[in-house]
């Protein structure tokens, strides 16, 4: 029987890719169509019979099936932390509301307890307490600080457990409902700027109900029309660290 004679090369075909060598890693063509299928859809659309590197779908595996390439492993860090809390800290972060149109969001541990995505935010203030020994989500809610009623919050707040800890995030306006009772209650939370907190002002803050000293986790931008990021309302604030977990 003769012997067929190769056939001439397709256009391109020296570009074919046959092996890919690695000190000790050997892929064979299929492993390529794993691991790039757009280089074999592009050879098969440009010569539908040109096979990929001699090779075929259907043709048995030519390396050992047990072989697999190593997947870089990924490090996912709580909340997004450009760094991981050591051992005995929370991860958290918080994001006020842009204006009225982007709500705020918190995250604690890694889980989301509020954001516009979970559709649980509201104008005004946005609360979550959380248990500052087991890092569980207790409570979250919102209050409208623009035409709400305030003393629904003095309740929330008065109401708090001990060894709770306390987010909050500022969506739109959260100061026209702000009164002196609410001012209080939030300083004894361990806010500094609770007392200053106006119409459409920007506040982030983390606290706690038995904290003795004033929290060094807050933010606040007032509403100044000359400064002011967004027409009517400042600029976003966004807060990020790690809170000890409190052990008794």
């Amino acid at each position: 029987m003769a012997t067929a004679e190769p056939e001439p090369p397709l256009p391109g075909q020296d570009e074919t890719i046959r092996t890919v060598s690695f000190p000790g890693l050997h892929l064979c063509p299929d492993h390529l169509i794993d691991l790039y299928p757009q280089l074999y859809e592009h050879r098969h659309e440009n010569h539908p019979s040109a096979p990929l590197a001699g090779s075929t779908l259907q043709e048995d595996r030519c390396c050992h099936q047990d072989w697999s390439v190593p997947s870089p492993e990924v490090v996912k860090i709580k909340c997004g932390l450009s760094k991981p809390c050591p051992d005995n800290f929370f991860a958290f972060k918080i994001l006020s509301g842009a204006a009225n149109v982007v709500g705020p969001s918190m995250c604690f541990e890694g889980h989301m307890i509020m954001s516009p995505v979970k559709d649980n935010v509201g104008r005004g203030l946005n609360i979550a307490l959380v248990n500052g020994t087991t890092g569980k989500v207790v409570r979250q809610a919102s209050f409208d600080m623009y035409s709400g009623d305030p003393t629904l919050l003095v309740k929330f707040l008065k109401a708090i457990p001990e060894g709770m800890l306390v987010l909050v995030a500022s969506f739109d306006d959260p100061g026209t409902k702000m009164n002196d009772e609410l001012r209080k209650l939030f300083s004894n939370l361990g806010s500094s700027y609770a007392g200053q907190l106006g119409f459409r002002d920007s506040w982030i803050f983390l606290g706690a109900r038995d904290i003795s000293n004033k929290s060094p986790f807050e933010q606040y931008l007032k509403n100044t029309p000359n400064t002011n990021k967004y027409e009517g309302w400042p600029e976003l604030l966004e807060l990020e660290g790690c809170v000890p977990r409190k052990v008794f």
